[in-house]
């Protein structure tokens, strides 16, 4: 009687648990590496959105924690974007079409050899072949009216005068 109670159970349980799981991995951001996730952007021709970041920095682990962990954000970059981490300061090579070259050149191809500091948010339209610098930490809210403004940007439903 006990083993009858338990598949019963378990028949019960075992769907809601897989519901659970598959809604929870929708409310997560993947977030890629550069290497694949630059490929991944010009492939689908997403816009890459390349969060700049140190360890050290303060602001950019609460944009993690304030801004990227919202559900609202993460729906808007899981549909319109590529998401990719960038720490610079991270000793390996990244892959470009001018070869392969380290964090810090990378870092100041992005920023047109102006970098600002930490957290920038880099957006890539490859429709554009044109990469918007956003320097600094952006609320959820502040984030969100970005985010629109820069798929409208990339459509070409607006111009843009200031990012």
């Amino acid at each position: 009687m006990q083993f009858r109670n338990f598949i019963v159970c378990m028949v019960l349980i075992l769907p809601n648990l897989t519901f659970a799981q598959e809604v929870n991995n929708k409310t997560k951001l993947q977030w890629f590496d550069w290497n694949e996730g630059f490929l991944k952007s010009n492939n689908e021709q997403k816009i890459a959105l390349i969060d700049a970041y140190t360890e050290w920095c303060g602001w950019c682990k609460k944009m993690d924690r304030d801004t990227y962990a919202k559900t609202s954000v993460i729906d808007k970059i899981n549909e319109n974007f590529v998401p990719i981490k960038f720490n610079p300061e991270i000793k390996r090579t990244y892959k470009t079409s001018n070869g392969e070259i380290s964090g810090r050149q990378l870092l100041l191809q992005l920023s047109n050899n102006s970098p600002s500091g930490y957290p920038t948010t880099f957006f890539y339209l490859p429709s554009k072949n044109e990469i918007l610098p956003v320097p600094g930490y952006y609320g959820e809210k502040d984030f969100m009216n970005l985010l629109d403004k820069i798929v409208k940007y990339s459509r070409g439903e607006i111009e843009l005068i200031n990012n």
